[in-house]
């Protein structure tokens, strides 16, 4: 599914990505890679943002998800990745795993876009993490996210 959209005087072209619409295997690198960069201090390795989006195209029942890019003059300048969890209720539906502006084009209100758009496709709950320091909280919280807890990790080695 492709649209367009005019985002303060700048032409933005968004694409959606699912099961049925897999990147091929150099928009996968692309995607990666423009996730790695532009995440900068809050991003994951490039093995975890690919793995994200294997399970994102991942066809098999229990996983599955999609992307949400935006293009200005074919260049990738946004993006963000779901991920669902095959759960309800209690567990949110779908994390929103990754999403990122490139740094030329913040504050334009594409980071909105994409996430309201992001909202919208998801089906059920939609949760995410974010480091109580990121700037992103601001966007998170004036597009109707709240805090339900305090995650805690144990990583059994």
């Amino acid at each position: 599914m492709n649209n367009s959209g005019v985002t303060n005087e700048l032409q933005v072209d968004y694409e959606v990505l699912h099961q049925l619409s897999v990147p091929t295997l150099l928009e996968m690198v692309e995607i990666t890679g423009f996730l790695s960069s532009q995440l900068g201090e809050y991003s994951d390795t490039p093995e975890f943002i690919q793995s994200s989006l294997e399970y994102a195209f991942n066809k098999s029942a229990g996983s599955g998800g999609f992307a949400i890019l935006a293009k200005h003059k074919g260049k990738l300048i946004g993006a963000s990745v779901v991920n669902t969890t095959a759960m309800r209720g209690y567990i949110p539906s779908n994390t929103l795993v990754y999403i990122a502006v490139h740094e030329d084009f913040r504050n334009k209100g594409i980071g909105t876009r994409i996430l309201k758009k992001t909202q919208r496709l998801a089906k059920g709950g939609l949760a995410l993490h974010v480091e109580p320091n990121n700037p992103a909280r601001k966007l998170f919280e004036k597009t109707g996210f709240n805090y339900r807890y305090l995650e805690m990790r144990y990583e059994n080695e």
